[in-house]
Formats: C-alpha cells, sequence, structure tokens
C-alpha cells in the first residue's frame, strides 16, 4: 500500500464533512503545484537567457568585479543589516 492510499484509507474514516474539506484540500494543492510548476518552467526559460546574456558580456570584457564593500557603501542596506 502507497503513502496515498493509506492517506485516503485515514481519511476515508473522517465523517463526510471533513473528508470534503480534506478533498477540497488536496484539490487546491494539486492546482496550486500545477500553477507553480507553470511558473518555474517559465522562469527557467528566462533565467537561461539571462545567464546567456551575462556570459557573453563577461567574455566581451563588459563586466567588472564587484566589491561588496563598496557595494552597499552609504546605502541604507550598510546601516541596517552590516
Amino acid at each position: 500500500m502507497t503513502k496515498l492510499e493509506k492517506a485516503f484509507a485515514e481519511a476515508s474514516k473522517l465523517p463526510p464533512e471533513e473528508q470534503d474539506l480534506f478533498a477540497a484540500w488536496i484539490l487546491e494543492e494539486l492546482v496550486s503545484e500545477e500553477r507553480w510548476r507553470e511558473v518555474f518552467d517559465k522562469s527557467v526559460v528566462k533565467l537561461s537567457k539571462l545567464a546567456n546574456e551575462a556570459l557573453e558580456e563577461y567574455r566581451a570584457g563588459r563586466t567588472q568585479k564587484l566589491d561588496p564593500e563598496k557595494l552597499c557603501q552609504g546605502t541604507v542596506l550598510r546601516h541596517t543589516f552590516l
């Protein structure tokens, strides 16, 4: 018996109202998971494009090393978090 089958077996022992709540929760989670999967799939393409652009800039010599100390000097972040 899989974990899913065990969960449904236990859920089937609940009163009908609680079974409905459990089923609604499971269905909402499945829909939410599908939305996250779609968003992630789209973001992978965007992130890949941005990474390729960054590599092209690096190879063309249009980048510079960042000094974290200089990056945060004089900003709210430096005073708040550093």
